[in-house]
């Protein structure tokens, strides 16, 4: 697949450029070079990014940097079954249990829920550090939702991570998956708060939390200009309204 010339491969993080440092030079630079695009593509352009990655794959299978960016596009990709054993690949390769998250989300992803909710309650957990355990905890809730246990989603989702004041790059989707677990559950008040949470931690716009509390609250949103040049912001109530001057006409 063609590499943009200004891709030089040097944009890779520092660990992963050493790790690529046990392959002859050249091509070391051709699989890093690969491994740019996928980061590079992977959220806007997902195939594209797997298609790297395969390429990076058949270059370098032993090196667990691009085992794992496998994983993540195979992910991305929903190719849950694949992604899954890249990731176990790159696991047995570093030892670590970064990844142990996102191999119980795969199990979702293949229709395993029970798997997941094991792999929720197994040692690994205690080693991942908080934003791994919050991340396992989404997953874990997610599972329960897919066995139709709204309750136990919810409180799965019940935490100290939960209830803080303080916003950490988890607390957004945190607080939304909460709302959602909620909503689901027929808790449209609470859900409206929690949503209000979610909006208020959401700085970088991770979430749809904006457009959700919206909805609850009844506000239309159009995109087209009114004949003025004012944004059209529509409510139930303006409907409403509405319907209430054509009555009148009759």
């Amino acid at each position: 697949m063609p590499i943009p010339e200004d891709v030089t491969g040097e944009e890779i993080d520092k660990d992963v450029r050493q790790e690529l440092q046990s392959l002859p030079k050249t091509l070391a630079d051709d699989v890093a070079k690969n491994l740019v695009m996928v980061a590079r593509l992977l959220d806007e352009d997902p195939e594209k990014a797997y298609g790297y990655s395969k390429v990076a794959l058949r270059l370098a299978s032993r090196v667990a940097a691009v085992r794992e960016a496998a994983g993540f596009a195979a992910y991305a990709n929903q190719k849950y079954a694949e992604a899954l054993a890249e990731f176990r690949a790159a696991r047995r390769m570093t030892g670590t249990v970064d990844l142990w998250p996102l191999m119980a989300d795969c199990e979702r992803g293949l229709g395993r829920p029970e798997k997941t909710l094991d792999m929720a309650g197994a040692p690994e957990v205690q080693k991942l550090d908080k934003a791994g355990q919050v991340e396992m905890r989404l997953v874990a809730a997610g599972a329960r939702r897919d066995m139709g246990q709204l309750d136990a989603a919810i409180v799965t989702l019940q935490s100290s991570e939960l209830a803080s004041n303080s916003v950490q790059p988890w607390t957004a989707r945190l607080r939304y998956a909460y709302a959602d677990a909620l909503l689901a559950a027929g808790r449209t008040g609470e859900a409206r708060d929690w949503f209000a949470k979610a909006v208020e931690a959401d700085r970088d716009g991770s979430t749809d939390a904006s457009d959700r509390l919206a909805e609850l609250d009844g506000v239309e949103f159009v995109d087209a200009l009114d004949e003025e040049g004012n944004d059209d912001v529509r409510t139930d109530a303006d409907a409403d309204e509405d319907k209430d001057k054509d009555t009148d006409k009759d």
